[in-house]
């Protein structure tokens, strides 16, 4: 049963993944859910669930993302949890990388979830009460060869969680920036393409790791049931946490990229300061 004290969860590109994941989840315990996805025939499965609206969104249609959070608000009167999950990847080393491939997912990962952002904002603010989820990666804080510009569209994401978190948290408003490691989702099959124009000189970098990616998927250590539960967790917490690393190579990855960081910063230290005009 459907629990209407329950914060009502609008979810993006439900058909696969962490996405399809959490609407189960969610509406298996009674809360109100928004279950979308580009393909409403992927989601014959909730057709009918209680506590389920079913809608077509394609997030980088803007026209639909307005359609969207008007039906939800009309059918549940708020949206109180944006989770900003629709993402595609694309592997390719910087060079072979096509720039329509790159733009689309930029559009997606990027642009789309600003615009998604945006759209359920007003009524938050008005409401001084919501949480804004944005699943980002481990590919947001570490680089790996063969994900440049996967990287870009993921750091872009953690960049954007940050300042928006500056921005809204005053107002009541929180954000979670999720950054998982390997899960077994179908981020490395049907929901990432890959360069068509291979160069030789990238074979034990790129070319070594996109073969990796896709021989790891439906392998990959983490569990999105866990994981999900993680993150409904984190929404219900008191104090939830702004950046939620899952699974231990996110943890232990990159911990060591932060303290990488730290150890060329501290290397730099006397270079950085000397940067600045001479104090007077």
């Amino acid at each position: 049963m459907v629990d209407a004290k329950k914060p009502v969860w609008f979810i993006t590109g439900c058909s696969t993944g962490f996405g399809r994941e959490t609407a189960e989840q969610l509406l298996a315990a009674g809360y109100p859910t928004v279950v979308t996805a580009r393909k409403t025939e992927d989601l014959k499965a909730f057709a009918g669930r209680e506590g389920a609206l079913v809608l077509k969104l394609d997030v980088t249609d803007q026209a639909q993302i307005d359609a969207a959070v008007k039906a939800a608000e009309a059918h549940f009167g708020r949206i109180d949890v944006l989770l900003n999950n629709a993402g595609i990847g694309y592997f390719g080393s910087v060079e072979e990388s096509e720039d329509a491939e790159v733009r689309r997912m930029f559009d997606i990962n990027v642009f789309a979830l600003g615009r998604m952002t945006a759209a359920v904002l007003p009524g938050m603010r008005q409401r001084r009460s919501g949480t804004i989820i944005n699943i980002a990666s481990l590919a947001g804080l570490k680089p790996f060869p063969a994900l440049g510009y996967y990287n870009a569209t993921k750091f872009a994401v953690v960049g954007l969680s940050g300042a928006l978190k500056e921005e809204v948290e005053p107002l009541g408003i929180r954000v979670i920036c999720v950054e998982p490691s390997g899960f077994r989702t179908d981020w490395a099959g049907r929901s990432a393409n890959e360069s068509a124009h291979a160069i030789a000189d990238y074979h034990a970098t790129a070319g070594a790791k996109c073969e990796q990616l896709r021989t790891f998927s439906g392998k990959q250590p983490g569990d999105p049931v866990r994981a999900v539960k993680a993150i409904i967790a984190a929404v219900e917490s008191p104090n939830p946490p702004h950046h939620l690393p899952l699974g231990n190579a996110a943890f232990d990855v990159g911990l060591a990229q932060l303290e990488s960081i730290r150890k060329e910063f501290l290397a730099q230290e006397a270079v950085a300061r000397g940067a600045d005009f001479p104090k007077v």
